[in-house]
């Protein structure tokens, strides 16, 4: 009977946790007057996950009252600039908190054009590596705390389960650049987080069921021709994977100057097909499930 109480108390208490998702990017590779891709997780008013890292996304984390001393991993779903080159920026202002313990970092394994994980890390931090001087956080012998590089190998889902949530990552298609999307699992609470691909190998659906909110990257709009398709969704297939999964709201984010003035266009053909809320994503929002 005791463990019968004891686990309905820890389900309520992970079914009723507060769950808000903090974008600290929302813009692309270039001059927008935005932070590059970049989301915060909260959990009980705790930051628990970063997802990418882009350029300016340290100061929005700042400005969010994130500590790193919360936080159980980072994911940077690939390896392009405008999602992982804040990274040794976090690393640097991580010395000076109390934080000791690793942080994982997660990212799709490498190919000959992107490195993996592990190559990444050394390319920053390793004895040769553009910041060499700070080479003793790749190991447990460190000054300030260890990362761990973690790579995403296979095609299938690869569950990895923290204390508050659960994190479900897939490969996608993004041209010739490895990457990910992911599912967050929060007790009942759920985030699809698209990352950059055109899914192509339609890997978004595997994950996607019910979500809660799905955190969808509109970098091309619906005209979009060339290279551009074979790297990015378009509205209507944003709407299509929304509508078969049955996702709850839409955020649309990584928002270039190339997709601004035809957003009223892919609003108007998502709805087609999405009856759900659709928002589009601005630096800072702060979206609670």
């Amino acid at each position: 009977m005791r463990t019968i109480v004891t686990l309905l108390v820890l389900c309520t208490l992970a079914f009723s946790a507060k769950v808000e998702l903090v974008v600290l990017g929302s813009g692309g590779p270039e001059f927008d007057g935005r932070a590059s891709t970049s989301y915060l997780l909260f959990i009980d008013n705790k930051a628990k996950l970063i997802i990418d890292m882009g350029s300016g996304s340290m100061l929005s984390f700042e400005k969010s009252g994130a500590k790193l001393d919360d936080v159980d991993a980072v994911v940077l779903t690939h390896l392009h600039i405008d999602h992982a080159v804040d990274l040794p920026s976090y690393v640097k202002a991580g010395y000076f908190t109390p934080r000791t313990q690793p942080l994982s970092i997660i990212a799709p394994n490498g190919n000959e054009h992107f490195p993996s994980a592990e190559e990444y890390l050394e390319s920053l931090f390793g004895k040769n590596g553009a910041y060499r001087y700070m080479n003793d956080i790749l190991s447990k012998n460190t000054d300030s705390f260890e990362l761990i590089a973690t790579n995403i190998y296979k095609d299938r889902i690869t569950m990895i389960q923290y204390p508050k949530f659960t994190l479900k990552l897939i490969r996608v298609h993004h041209g010739i650049v490895p990457a990910l999307a992911l599912r967050i699992d929060i007790g009942n609470k759920s985030i699809l987080i698209s990352g950059d691909t055109n899914n192509e190998n339609k890997s978004l659906q595997d994950i996607a069921k019910d979500a809660d909110l799905f955190i969808a990257h509109h970098a091309i709009a619906e005209w979009a021709e060339g290279y551009a398709t074979s790297l990015h969704m378009k509205p209507s297939n944003i709407a299509q994977i929304a509508h078969d999964a049955k996702v709850k709201k839409i955020i649309l984010t990584h928002r270039m100057k190339r997709t601004l003035k035809s957003e009223d266009e892919s609003l108007k053909i998502i709805k087609k097909k999405f009856k759900g809320e659709v928002m589009f994503a601005e630096d800072g929002m702060r979206i609670e499930l």
